[in-house]
């Protein structure tokens, strides 16, 4: 172990498998005391998948699926056990984030525990798949309710006690589909486009007292990564739009590859790096430019409103020369 963390106690929603495992054992292995978090004991089984799809899939497709499954099991408390195990200090706490009281109760649990809370990540997730005009008022509070929701709920908790230390490190999960994606999951985009506004809002504000916010956009393996490939091989629908097909989830990056640099946000290297978003992906780290104005037309002061034909008029030129839409493959 070592100690560019040591005397730091960190807190890691959403850490009983996947990349918030990983985060919670690399925090561990510089030194950090973890509190671990998941909703509840046991593992968290299927999030997506249903038994009529895992039905559809080969014999074949079904034994890599549950060797996979197995692969990712665990909870708060096997992962704290495991940071013991190998010298480290971490206590767990089973709560849903969402819940206004629950992350209030995982805030207070690294207080009562180990004095106080120098670094929050916030990983906790909640994923669906389904086309724009068919997604369910359920899925989409399941979804949005975790992500920005239950990020929110931490920060708000945790930032008293780190304007009072004059210190902290927020560090929240999003996706590139904050920008919008080609697997039709619409929630799960408005979800992390919060988690980006979020990140930004809490840096501007908190940034006089020594507390950075940052956000990073995964491509890892992940529960969300092989259940994406198990629906989209019964094919009931493509989620892909264009019929295109997701990453497959063997040639994946593990979630071990992205920790490195995580821990460099976490640590007190990072001072001057607060409200920016980057994507991790195996050994590359991509930095997001912040959003600028690249045309504009206006009119002189003093003039009147603009009509609607002179808008149809100047706007091809003035706003639209070499547009290209999004939505366009």
């Amino acid at each position: 172990m070592n100690d560019l963390l040591k005397g730091r106690v960190a807190i890691v929603t959403g850490s009983g498998q996947g990349i918030g495992r990983a985060i919670a054992m690399g925090l561990a292995a510089q030194g950090a005391k973890v509190v671990t978090n998941n909703r509840k004991p046991g593992s968290t089984g299927n999030a997506m998948v249903t038994d009529a799809q895992f039905e559809k899939l080969t014999d074949e497709k079904k034994e890599w699926y549950k060797k996979t499954q197995a692969e990712f099991n665990g909870d708060a408390e096997t992962t704290a056990q495991a940071i013991r195990d190998m010298g480290g200090e971490a206590v767990a706490y089973f709560g849903d984030i969402s819940k206004f009281d629950a992350a209030e109760g995982l805030i207070k649990t690294a207080i009562d525990n180990f004095g106080r809370i120098d670094i929050l990540f916030n990983v906790a997730g909640a994923f669906g798949f389904g086309e724009i005009d068919e997604i369910s008022e359920e899925l989409w509070d399941k979804v949005t309710s975790v992500k920005p929701k239950g990020y929110f709920n931490t920060i708000r908790f945790a930032v008293p006690y780190m304007k009072k230390q004059k210190y902290g490190r927020i560090i929240n999960c999003t996706s590139r589909a904050f920008m919008g994606d080609v697997i039709k999951h619409a929630e799960y985009c408005a979800a992390n486009a919060g988690v980006v506004g979020l990140t930004r809002a809490a840096a501007i504000e908190l940034r006089e007292y020594g507390i950075t916010c940052n956000a990073f956009a995964p491509f890892a393996k992940t529960r969300a990564a092989y259940e994406l490939e198990a629906v989209n091989m019964t094919k009931d629908k493509p989620l892909m739009v264009n019929d295109g097909q997701p990453p497959a989830f063997d040639w994946t990056p593990t979630p071990e590859m992205i920790v490195p640099f995580l821990i460099y946000l976490a640590s007190e290297h990072s001072e001057m790096v607060s409200g920016s978003v980057f994507t991790l992906a195996g050994n590359q780290i991509q930095l997001h430019q912040e959003p600028v104005i690249c045309r504009s037309m206006q009119k002189a002061t003093g003039a009147e409103p603009w009509t609607v034909e002179e808008i149809m008029q100047d706007a091809p030129r003035a706003l639209f020369a070499d547009y290209h839409s999004i939505a366009d493959q």
